[in-house]
């Protein structure tokens, strides 16, 4: 298991509250147990498997398929007392055992070949088990589905409910006679027959009762009923209670039984229990996946923090409710840079990104998959140190520093190459001066311990010694100076400013105020808090202008790969035509092709070389096009000069004329100054008179008789 320090690091870091969402997702007392019980674990073999549990069961959600382990009953005491010598089950435990067994059979076929195949680590938690039907077959030869004895569980059962059928059906005749006799005397009150103890009674007004000969069972509460077991039904109620009690020693002999013949099953059916929870734990991890985005990283048996796009699970559920955007961080801690200083104004989220790689490291190795990037890379840490805040009360205020350093003294203690800690606010509490120096030595000393961590400060001198200190990264917290705004994303490689005197000047704080703030300050303090904030300013505008410049070249490669795809075909069309006609190819052709490619080949050098991509690709289209036309037109040209002749006439009405461009026959329709109006087939068009030349139909040649 992970060592904490202190012990209430699994509440300061909320994994306390994460279990909670997880139990509520869990519906089986053992998943919920185990979900209360969860455990952050250090062996990598552990967390792998449960991981890709959680994950193939999160595939199996999103691709809606049916999971039948949905047995939820609590049957773990009934399984124990059917170990049990001399013990009893009744009819609706062994229904719950019977639905057990069947639910565990429709797990197992769901496993077929293919599956076990797709999903090897579900399969896994089943692997030392197996289906026995024997036990739905042994419950079934005794009790039917409503868990009551059948008939022919046994001969002497079977001969006692025929006797007591018989004796029934003979007690219904006499007393049914009875009554009508006793209401036709008007004896009878509004309610003709009870039961009193098991037997048959007749119910008869009060004043009545000494006419009717029996047993007086009792009276009502008004005593104007008497309730009288006939003289005549006696020896059959006698009869009839007798053979009762025989059946149930008889059931409960066969029940006995049972329970002893599936006493040797104990031990699996406690197994079934176990496997239906435990893939309803795995279920609930699953949903818990989707419902905070969750996915499997790429796990690594040694010290690594390699975040990308991690969100902090409770603030990305809380923000998915309030409809709000959750601003994700990315981190990467390694053998040469372990440790972080995270800088920035108040309430800027640099707690809140402290919290996220911290919780995220316990939700890993706890086996719950994490709102991080697939692409993400998280190792394996024995050691998880945590000092976030002042959680001391008014009363402790002046202990408060001393706290600090108590934690900070077991920090440098026990911290190793596998541990893994957080200060918020280091050297805080004391003198700024004193805690700046005492702060330096500390992440000193974590740094020669090979520890990683992450640390949040408002001291200069640690940012100045993040920056020239190997194993120690500035990281900033950006801040909107504008609009007075934390932006909530982190920037790894600069430090951050404070905004202390912004944030006064932009509240409207007295100027006079400020500047005497402002003397009182080191001057080589407040110019360094000055560059930063130029600083931060100057690279969000480089952000911007950077994220321009990348939209931009996807925008230009995405114009390359079209152009190559429309070289590319050219090509392939020239190669056919070139293999059809090798042996039939003229020098006017040959010449035509090295012009093209000539052509093609200065296009990419103006593709390389010019700033207009735009410009080339029409150049090429043109190119390809005007290549394309000629072909077209050629062949329509060689189709209609067999057909007609051309006229030295002028162009009139009904004249038949074809037009110089594209070599379309049509007639004249109308003539408007300079136009003309051509049908040419169902389609009238407007062209210019100088484009269309008289022509005239050729004869077709008469075949000889």
């Amino acid at each position: 298991m992970m060592r904490l320090y202190p012990e209430s690091a699994l509440t300061q870091l909320e994994f306390d509250k994460v279990k909670e969402l997880l139990s509520a997702l869990c519906n089986t007392d053992f998943s919920k147990n185990k979900s209360n019980q969860l455990r952050i674990h250090t062996r990598k073999d552990f967390i792998d498997r449960e991981l890709r549990q959680a994950y193939e069961y999160k595939l199996i959600l999103l691709q809606q398929q049916y999971f039948p382990a949905d047995f939820t009953a609590n049957i773990s005491k009934d399984i124990k007392l059917l170990s049990i010598p001399g013990a009893l089950l009744v009819g609706e435990q062994w229904m719950m055992i019977k639905k057990l067994t069947e639910s565990m059979g429709t797990v197992f076929r769901w496993f077929d070949n293919e599956r076990r195949m797709a999903f090897p680590a579900l399969t896994q938690v089943l692997s030392d088990s197996y289906y026995e039907k024997l036990i739905v077959e042994m419950i079934n030869e005794v009790l039917d589905d409503a868990g009551v004895v059948l008939d022919n569980a046994s001969p002497e059962l079977q001969k006692i409910r025929m006797n007591l059928y018989k004796k029934r059906n003979e007690l219904r005749r006499v007393f049914e006679k009875m009554v009508q006799k006793m209401a036709k005397s008007g004896y009878t009150a509004d309610i003709d027959e009870s039961f009193s103890n098991g037997r048959r009674v007749i119910a008869v007004f009060s004043e009545y009762k000494r006419q009717v000969k029996g047993i007086l069972h009792g009276e009502s509460d008004s005593r104007k009923t008497a309730f009288i077991e006939p003289e005549e039904t006696i020896e059959l109620n006698n009869d009839v209670f007798a053979l009762e009690n025989e059946e149930i020693k008889e059931v409960q002999k066969i029940l006995r039984a049972l329970t002893a013949k599936l006493s040797v099953y104990a031990p699996l059916l406690q197994q079934y229990i176990q496997i239906i929870g435990e893939y309803d734990f795995i279920r609930a991890k699953a949903k818990l996946a989707i419902n905070m985005n969750a996915n499997l990283p790429n796990v690594q048996d040694k010290a690594v923090v390699q975040l990308i796009e991690a969100y902090h699970p409770l603030l990305f559920l809380y923000n998915k409710d309030s409809g709000k955007k959750t601003i994700p961080v990315s981190i990467h801690l390694d053998d040469k840079n372990r440790i972080l200083v995270i800088s920035g104004p108040n309430a800027g989220g640099k707690t809140v990104t402290m919290k996220t790689i911290g919780l995220n490291q316990m939700m890993l190795q706890s086996g719950l998959l994490v709102p991080v990037h697939p692409d993400s890379q998280m190792g394996i840490f024995k050691q998880l140190y945590i000092h976030i805040g002042d959680t001391q009360s008014l009363q402790f205020e002046l202990s408060t520093y001393s706290s600090h350093l108590m934690h900070m003294k077991h920090f440098m203690e026990n911290a190793n190459g596998k541990t893994l800690f957080f200060i918020d606010e280091l050297g805080s509490g004391s003198d700024p001066n004193l805690g700046g120096a005492f702060a330096e030595v500390i992440m000193e000393e974590l740094g020669r311990k090979h520890s990683f961590g992450v640390v949040t400060t408002h001291y200069l001198n640690l940012k100045v010694m993040a920056n020239h200190t190997q194993g120690i990264l500035n990281g900033a917290m950006q801040f909107d100076e504008v609009n007075l705004q934390p932006m909530y994303k982190l920037i790894i490689g600069k430090p951050g400013s404070s905004y202390t005197f912004a944030i006064a000047e932009r509240i409207g704080l007295p100027k006079n105020l400020i500047t005497r703030a402002r003397k009182l300050v080191e001057e080589d303090h407040f110019k360094l808090d000055r560059l930063l904030n130029r600083t931060e300013q100057d690279l969000q505008h480089l952000e911007k202008e950077k994220k321009e410049l990348n939209r931009l070249m996807k925008e230009n490669e995405r114009l390359k790969k079209e152009m190559e795809q429309v070289m590319n075909k050219e090509r392939h069309i020239q190669q056919v035509e070139l293999l059809k006609n090798q042996n039939k190819i003229t020098e006017e052709r040959l010449s035509y092709l090295k012009d093209m490619e000539r052509k093609l080949k200065q296009i990419v050098l103006d593709w390389k070389k010019s700033e207009n991509k735009n410009e080339v690709i029409k150049n090429l289209q043109n190119l390809l096009f005007k290549q394309k036309e000629t072909i077209v037109v050629n062949k329509l040209a060689k189709k209609v000069d067999k057909k007609y002749k051309e006229l030295n006439t002028l162009v009139e009405i009904g004249t038949l004329v074809k037009l110089k461009k594209n070599y379309q026959v049509g007639e004249v329709k109308e003539i408007r100054g300079k136009r003309a109006i051509v049908q040419i087939g169902a389609l009238p068009i407007n062209v210019e008179l100088s484009d269309l030349i008289p022509v005239e139909k050729i004869p077709e040649p008469v075949p000889n008789s």
